[in-house]
């Protein structure tokens, strides 16, 4: 049996937990009056959090924090101990040939970053072209954003987050000797572009307000305030990217909302040439665009949900033929050009699918082949034009993650390397299914589900603990993939459940629209309803079933536990977006504008104002009785703003009934993702399973 309760030292937990101070503050929209006494928590001097009170205010919640979490530190220990001892400490990537050299990335023992290597193909001396340990030396937080070798291989240009803010720093550097150039670009949230003979460097600013607004072109060795701004988007909901074509023949400005999209292409070789817009933007017609031989190829969903290919002159750009027709059954999600040939990427019925493509025979098509009957799979790194292999990636939730080559001529999969789990692990001890459980509206729901084989003997019989994770928003699919970390719940006797609801993309767009704006509470019925379904078929039981999710999917932890709180027994909420409304209505936050397509414009629309309130979990809380709650959140976040967290926590002290733990952490130094570093994470992930494990009274 384990359900014991954890045999652990104990500390000494304050006899109350922080109260915030209620200030009356209230707002009027739509001739709707809306309390929010809580609203003090946002430090008016944002992004810089300086305020003692609020300051105070956290730091008190991190105390509580760490008195409630002090009890569970063997077990925290133990987990992180596992957890560490699944990761190859000493590994290193599949190198790839990029040009003349080969390229890959390594760990060292014991080492939180990764090191960036190649050597020359015809021979030669290994070459450490970055180091993210010595980079990261000092800093609490560490994150590289962009990384991008010349065309000649001669210099690197990347970029560095050492806060948690998302705002980039850009350097230059010869490869060979390590000089640093004085190009020193902040400031920035995107790619680095090498265009015109590795002379110009093409990036993106984040402006006041997070938002990319604009591609800029910087040429080596003159002042960054002379960059030339190639292109400025007026739109303060969309934002600006930048990308060479496959051929590197063009540079391709993208600029798109959630759900409408515009491309111009410059040619690589002469930035400054006027660009060439391939189609004017269309409400809720999403493009993206490359070029081989004077053909463009364009994925667009301008005739079908589920996406075309279409190709085009580059004379004559707007004029688009299909090649691959728009379909029910196979969702399109993106292709890939190369020399010989192009692959397309899918999925069917939520199952990945990949195929090999000729230009010259479009009846020829041939399907890259896995074993499994649920997996994940794709294309890897494939860097060069010219190849007559693919580098493929695939897991399964038994299959740890494996590197292939694929070779096209005769449809051979070689495989390079698999993920090597130093501890052990043996995949036939687990099963794994993929089920489908109806929604209360009667749509058939895909669950991804794994489990040890002797799971009915470690829980002493059926209706065991199982943890439900999900997601849900912005059409990101979550796959049947794999986790070492996963394995500390499982190994313990839990089903792990990733629920496949509405609004991912997982069964293709109209699943993903399914789930938003004014669907959007489809997407919390979707996941009661899969918990309630795995119970029915044995899984586990009422209120033995931990949840988890982050940023959107926080906002879904916190509406089913408003509606639904019953069925839990334990809840982690990271970065939870869960102040919808006041959210949605502030223009002046980085992402606010850019969301409208996903949820709504409550500023402008009634309806849209009254169906947030109705659901945004801050607002819904009510006097009731909740399940015990761990909660996360980042003091630099640009992205879901510590006071949300924050504020819902301290609307739930006041008023729920019951007297199950309620606790909120609040990393000082980082930002959406937590803390950096790869085990540094895992402390993270220790202290969530520990917490899950203590409030479902499993032990071991």
């Amino acid at each position: 049996m384990r359900f014991m309760s954890n045999a652990t030292h104990t500390a000494a937990i304050p006899a109350h937990p922080p109260r915030a101070a209620k200030r009356a503050h209230s707002f009027t929209h739509h001739g709707i009056t809306v309390q929010d006494d809580y609203a003090w928590l946002r430090d008016p001097a944002y992004p810089e959090v300086t305020d003692a009170e609020v300051l105070a205010h956290l730091e008190a919640e991190n105390a509580w924090f760490a008195a409630h979490m002090a009890g569970q530190q063997d077990r925290i220990d133990a987990l992180f101990k596992e957890m560490r001892a699944r990761i190859k400490e000493a590994d290193k990537s599949v190198p790839q040939k990029d040009g003349d050299h080969l390229y890959w990335i390594e760990y060292e023992e014991g080492a939180e970053y990764k090191k960036w290597w190649r050597k020359p193909v015809d021979g030669g001396p290994d070459e450490l072209i970055l180091d993210e340990v010595a980079l990261a030396q000092g800093h609490e937080y560490f994150r590289l954003g962009a990384i991008s070798v010349s065309a000649d291989g001669r210099l690197l240009a990347w970029s560095v987050d050492d806060n948690g803010s998302e705002r980039f720093t850009a350097r230059i550097k010869v490869i060979a000797t390590g000089e640093m150039l004085p190009d020193v670009i902040e400031g920035t949230l995107s790619s680095l572009v090498w265009v015109a003979g590795d002379r110009g460097l093409v990036y993106s600013l984040a402006n006041e307000n997070w938002r990319t607004d604009n591609a800029r072109l910087h040429w080596l060795g003159t002042p960054v305030a002379d960059d030339v701004e190639l292109y400025h988007e007026d739109d303060e909901g969309f934002r600006v990217g930048s990308a060479l074509s496959a051929n590197e023949k063009w540079l391709i400005l993208s600029t798109s909302d959630h759900e409408t999209s515009e491309v111009r292409l410059i040619p690589a070789n002469d930035p400054l040439a006027t660009p060439i817009l391939v189609r004017e933007r269309v409400e809720g017609v999403e493009y993206d665009v490359d070029e081989r031989d004077g053909v463009l190829y364009i994925h667009a969903n301008d005739t079908h949900e589920n996406f075309r290919l279409a190709s085009a002159p580059v004379a004559d750009p707007g004029n688009w033929t299909s090649l691959i027709e728009g379909s029910d059954d196979f969702y399109l999600t993106g292709f890939d050009l190369f020399r010989d040939f192009y692959v397309i990427e899918g999925r069917v019925r939520g199952l990945d699918r990949v195929e090999v493509r000729y230009y010259d025979d479009p009846t020829r098509i041939e399907p890259i082949l896995f074993p499994e009957a649920s997996y994940e799979a794709g294309l890897a790194d494939n860097p060069e034009w010219a190849v007559d292999r693919l580098r493929v990636s695939y897991e399964s939730m038994v299959s740890p993650a494996s590197v292939y080559d694929y070779f096209v001529a005769d449809g051979r999969l070689e495989l390079l390397k698999t993920q090597e789990i130093p501890c052990g692990y043996d995949a036939s001890l687990y099963d794994t299914a993929r089920l489908e459980i109806p929604a209360r509206d009667g749509t058939l729901v895909p669950v991804s589900v794994v489990w040890r084989k002797d799971r009915a003997a470690i829980n002493g019989g059926e209706g065991g603990p199982l943890h439900l994770y999900g997601y849900g928003a912005y059409g990101i699919a979550i796959g049947p993939g794999f986790s070492t970390s996963r394995l500390s719940l499982v190994d313990r006797g839990f089903a792990y459940a990733i629920a496949h609801i509405r609004g991912g993309d997982d069964l293709g767009r109209a699943w993903y629209k399914a789930g938003k704006r004014e669907a959007r509470t489809n997407t919390f019925n979707d996941f009661v309803d899969v918990a309630r379904g795995l119970v029915a078929r044995g899984f586990t039981a009422e209120g033995r079933i931990s949840i988890s999710g982050g940023s959107a999917g926080g906002e879904l932890m916190g509406a089913v536990i408003n509606s639904d709180p019953d069925l839990w027994g334990a809840v982690v909420a990271h970065v939870p977006f869960v102040d919808v409304l006041n959210t949605m209505l502030d223009e002046s936050l980085p992402l606010t504008p850019g969301e409208w397509p996903e949820w709504g414009n409550p500023i402008e629309d009634r309806g849209a104002f009254e169906l947030i309130a109705s659901y945004s979990p801050y607002d819904q809380v009510r006097a009731q009785d909740y399940p015990p709650l761990m909660v996360t959140a980042g003091l630099n976040d640009p992205r879901v703003t510590y006071w949300e967290p924050a504020k819902w926590v301290a609307r739930l002290r006041e008023l729920k009934t019951d007297s199950n733990p309620l606790i909120l952490k609040t990393n000082m130094g980082a930002g959406h993702g937590g803390k950096s570093g790869r085990f540094e994470s895992l402390t993270e992930t220790a202290e969530e399973f520990a917490f899950i494990l203590w409030q479902l009274g499993v032990t071991g």
